[in-house]
């Protein structure tokens, strides 16, 4: 597997990661047995970017994510999240004082069984604490040897200035893929400036970008893809029209459209690493696959003109939560 330094910081990682999210919640039924086969696959075959979060699962994605590495934690590099409360149903709110940033780290550590995190991001940037306040905090938690590397996910370009003056930080984890192209706004160019390695959650379009997906009834009664917008009535036949435009330039090339979208990322940039996630073996292997594909400038210029920015019918999360990207 390609590996690929992270801005400045020498931070290295597996140029695809796996995002462990849909292990433990959000996208239907699963199984911790099959997961944990999963990620033993993944680091079987060089997949060694493993991503997870305090408030997947409300903790226990993190529990499944250190059973799976517990006897080869030589072999990983594991980010986690700290900042969403989870209230009850799926209500939650933001915290970014300095105290919460200490006990989130340590109930982290715990549930992983680590002594110290490689990568440690903010969630999402709270409103009502100051990044410099949030950002010392998480300081504090390298000099203790909690945490070897800071980052940011979904934060602003001013945000991302205002705490490197604290801090080097080392990723922006934001939403990026062939349908969610908005980081081409300026937060990418910032990241270079700053020196900030760019990592892509949601690659494939919270899967729908593989052509899996033909109709909302796909999906699990359960799966909260279904509260998001581009998953939702006339927008879902509107999206498919990208799909299929995908998928014929992905046939034409002997790839998968999964794979054409991710190489499609890894090519915007040596700098960009993507996490998709995924339960199956299958779809790792897969995704795994796409650093292999190489495209030419004729075939960007192509996904260039069939996935324009804006090409989405619907926003990327419902309206409540809007608000909460790119403070």
């Amino acid at each position: 597997m390609q590996q690929r330094k992270l801005g400045k910081s020498g931070l290295r990682v597996s140029a695809v990661g796996l995002g462990c999210m849909g292990m433990s919640e959000f996208y239907g039924g699963a199984d911790e047995r099959e997961s944990i086969c999963v990620i033993h696959r993944a680091l079987d075959i060089g997949v060694t970017f493993l991503d997870t979060a305090d408030m997947y699962g409300r903790g226990e994605n993190e529990m499944l994510v250190g059973r799976a590495i517990a006897d080869r934690r030589d072999q990983v590099t594991l980010a986690t999240k700290f900042g969403f409360v989870r209230g009850e149903g799926q209500h939650r709110e933001i915290c970014g004082t300095p105290r919460h940033v200490k006990n989130a780290c340590d109930a982290s550590l715990q549930r992983l069984g680590l002594d110290t995190i490689d990568l440690y991001y903010q969630h999402r940037v709270d409103p009502n604490v100051p990044i410099e306040e949030t950002v010392g905090a998480m300081k504090e938690l390298v000099e203790a040897g909690k945490v070897r590397y800071l980052g940011l996910s979904e934060a602003g370009v001013e945000t991302m200035r205002k705490a490197c003056s604290i801090h080097p930080i080392t990723a922006l984890q934001t939403e990026y893929s062939l349908w969610s192209r908005d980081p081409e706004d300026g937060i990418l160019d910032t990241c270079r400036e700053l020196g900030i390695g760019f990592v892509a959650y949601s690659p494939l379009g919270r899967g729908f970008l593989t052509g899996r997906f033909k109709s909302v009834d796909d999906l699990d009664q359960d799966d909260w893809r279904r509260q998001n917008p581009r998953f939702q009535g006339e927008n879902f036949q509107k999206n498919l029209d990208l799909v299929k435009k995908v998928e014929t330039l992905a046939a034409q090339k002997g790839v998968s459209a999964a794979q054409l979208a991710l190489s499609w990322l890894m090519h915007c940039g040596d700098d960009v690493v993507t996490i998709p996630g995924t339960r199956s073996i299958r779809r790792l292997e897969e995704n795994a696959g796409a650093v292999d594909v190489k495209l030419t400038q004729d075939d960007l210029r192509e996904l260039d003109e069939v996935a324009p920015k804006g090409v989405a019918v619907g926003t990327r999360y419902p309206e409540q939560y809007m608000g909460q990207v790119g403070r």
